[in-house]
């Protein structure tokens, strides 16, 4: 099973997202939305999702599907969407990774041969005392998706990248977007 996670660390607020699919762009994406849709009644003044991430390949800031993706989801959320991504072997400053560490140390080496074991000791496992939500995402998704250049000029239009951070900072603005 492969997991992905979203964590709001002011509040402690950690979802865990399994799939036994490639975690894919589309994959990802369909998770923030998920989150999203679950989540904006509780912010209802935030217009703006600063995201800090690492640099995998499924969300780097020149992968055509995922920019794609987090443009649309901009627009359809009038949003401003801000990754910033850190660099190579900087995850020990991205909180997220250290939830994977406590899960690693919470299921203590024990055999997880089913989706169940997983699911259940992610359920159990906590962060600073609140256990996660967790979920299970049956969908397959489909790697190898790419953009021709020319639907990739078009997504381009919709991010700003910092003059001075390149690829590692961009700005989705979804309130001021017209798409189609």
């Amino acid at each position: 099973m492969n997991p992905f996670g979203i964590l709001l660390p002011q509040w402690d607020d950690l979802n865990l997202y399994f799939t036994t699919s490639p975690v894919t762009s589309d994959f990802i994406v369909d998770m923030l939305e998920r989150w999203w849709t679950k989540k904006r009644k509780r912010f209802p003044e935030v217009d703006t999702l600063v995201i800090n991430q690492d640099n995998g390949p499924e969300i780097q800031s020149r992968r055509t599907q995922f920019l794609k993706r987090m443009v649309e989801f901009a627009w359809t959320h009038a949003l401003l969407i801000r990754l910033a991504y850190y660099p190579p072997y900087h995850s020990k400053y991205n909180a997220i990774e250290h939830c994977w560490g406590v899960l690693e140390n919470h299921w203590n080496g024990e055999l997880l041969d089913d989706s169940e074991a997983v699911l259940g000791f992610a359920r159990t496992m906590t962060w600073n005392a609140k256990n996660p939500a967790v979920e299970l995402v049956s969908k397959v998704y489909r790697t190898g998706i790419r953009l021709s250049p020319a639907e990739m000029k078009v997504v381009e239009q919709g991010v700003t990248r910092d003059a001075a951070l390149g690829k590692w900072f961009l700005d989705i603005d979804g309130r001021k977007l017209k798409l189609g």
